[in-house]
């Protein structure tokens, strides 16, 4: 269904009304600031369809996924050994303990994943769970793109709903600052350093949590002051911090000062509700799912061996890069040779980086160059990971005045809130490396489509 759909958009797209919808699609972008940095956020002319059923099995998966996760930390915080491999910093440990207030560990989370057309293949390559970005750029882009004339001609045909999250953002915020005891409306503080390019998209969340009634400003960690057991945002009381700095990046710039920021005091004193808290760290370390991916620690954390079974389909083979012994395919292998001899096989990546930065993809690169990459990984916290099935689609854009149809690659980012789906990112790519912030690629409005006559 999906294929004939996709079909029937692109037959719409003669030149003159492929020019049209560009035209829309550059001037509304403009006006809404649907842009990274500089540069548009959507560069092609369809959205990025998925069907219900696809839908129901992301929504299930990756509640799965989250729901395992969850046990497997709580188990790893009471076993040393197992926490150890997670490779947490020792500032990373220092904020652990500190309570936030409240249960959850990742208020809101995002996995990447690849899904084929067919629905064939759906598996994750990592779990976004300290600070996801896109959520508000989604939602904004799918109601563009409802303008744009191409979509009005296909949507007498098909059915097209859009999968907006912006509000279950708020409620899983709001359901955190209720847990830790706020009982007034919150004055949230949307923090993250100054001069970055996703800058856009707080102004976004900025305006939406006006709209519903809640006081927001956005402000760096410098703007941040404490005094009389108050947190205070360029002078203004805040009591509710919706968090996207990024943790690492926090301790990295401030060092041994960070323990005594602002932030973190009212963190620490309990005067400030801090979403996604520190303890989110535990669920985004890469190595995560190195954990997932071993039975012994599966079933010791209580994971129901079906529901193990079932993600393990879906999640890659990892572990983190050390000489040691560990299974594969239920094979005990030395692991460094094990990775060196099989490239083809594997890709390393930074414990703890984003953008993808530091990433070295084995079938992309030569042995010797492998062979030091994975020399080099043995000394840092790197994990290795094995090569998922990626997923690609044609999609449409006008390059310079021609409509082009070519084959991208299309990363599936569902967003969760808690262990729930709502909402998801797409991201597409002509090179392996698939990431807006990296510097290429376009992302692309999700939606459920299906024909008017079901």
């Amino acid at each position: 269904m999906l294929a004939q759909a996709i079909q029937a958009y692109h037959s719409l797209l003669t030149p003159d009304l492929a020019r049209e919808s560009q035209t829309a699609l550059t001037r509304l972008q403009r006006e809404e600031n649907l842009f990274f940095g500089s540069r548009p956020l959507c560069t092609v002319l369809r959205p990025h369809f998925i069907s219900p059923d696809h839908y129901t099995l992301i929504k299930e998966v990756c509640s799965a996924v989250a729901v395992a996760a969850r046990q497997v930390v709580n188990y790893a915080i009471t076993q040393p050994e197992i926490l150890e491999r997670l490779a947490l910093t020792p500032g990373e440990m220092r904020l652990l303990d500190l309570d936030p207030g409240y249960g959850e560990l990742s208020v809101s989370s995002r996995l990447d994943s690849f899904l084929t057309t067919d629905g064939s293949s759906f598996q994750f390559v990592e779990y976004n769970a300290e600070s996801p970005a896109a959520i508000a750029y989604e939602d904004v882009l799918s109601e563009v793109f409802f303008q744009l004339p191409v979509m009005q001609e296909f949507a007498q045909t098909h059915r097209v709903t859009a999968l907006p999250a912006r509000q279950q953002l708020f409620q899983a915020l709001m359901s955190a600052y209720r847990e830790w005891g706020g009982s007034a409306e919150p004055s949230i503080a949307i923090v993250d350093w100054n001069g970055l390019p996703t800058r856009s998209e707080f102004e976004m969340f900025q305006s939406y949590f006006q709209h519903h009634g809640v006081a927001a400003l956005i402000c760096a960690p410098e703007d941040l002051t404490y005094r009389e057991r108050t947190l205070y945002a360029n002078g203004t009381p805040v009591n509710l911090v919706y968090k996207r700095v990024l943790t690492s990046e926090f301790l990295q710039r401030l060092g041994d000062a960070a323990f005594e920021h602002p932030l973190v005091q009212a963190y620490r004193d309990g005067r400030a509700c801090v979403a996604n808290n520190f303890r989110a760290k535990l669920l985004h370390k890469k190595m995560i799912f190195g954990l997932l991916t071993n039975p012994e620690v599966t079933s010791a954390a209580g994971v129901d061996p079906l529901v193990a079974a079932r993600i393990a389909q879906h999640i890659p083979w990892t572990r983190r890069v050390r000489d040691t012994r560990t299974d594969y395919a239920g094979v005990e292998v030395d692991l460094i040779p094990f990775i060196v001899e099989n490239r083809d096989r594997f890709l390393l990546k930074p414990n703890d980086e984003y953008g993808g930065s530091g990433i070295t993809i084995g079938w992309e690169t030569e042995l010797d160059e492998w062979t030091r990459a994975v020399e080099q990984a043995k000394h840092e916290p790197f994990i290795v990971q094995e090569r998922v099935v990626i997923a690609y689609e044609d999609y449409p854009a006008l390059i310079d005045d021609e409509l082009v149809i070519a084959q991208r690659l299309v990363d599936t980012d569902p967003f969760l809130f808690g262990s729930e789906v709502e909402g998801c990112l797409t991201r597409l790519s002509t090179v392996t490396l698939l990431n807006v912030t990296a510097g290429g690629g376009s992302t692309a409005p999700t939606f459920l489509v299906e024909p008017h006559d079901i």
